[in-house]
């Protein structure tokens, strides 16, 4: 999922979406440069997320720092 959020803002799949045609201020703030950095960055969170889990799941949980 993560990745999908990473990449789907940047492609034409974004751009071609039904939601843009309902309204000019809904397009506006889907197309603006703000709104698809920042459904990347919540893609990013989710990658690194995952792979804190699955870092966890295979190694362990990590020893506190005293």
């Amino acid at each position: 999922m993560g990745l999908v959020l990473v990449v789907a803002p940047w492609s034409a799949l974004w751009e071609g979406n039904v939601l843009l045609q309902a309204s000019s201020w809904l397009r506006a703030v889907l197309l603006s440069p703000f709104t698809r950095g920042a459904v990347s960055g919540l893609g990013m969170l989710n990658i690194l997320i995952a792979l804190d889990e699955a870092r966890q799941l295979l190694l362990g949980p990590r020893d506190p720092v005293a």
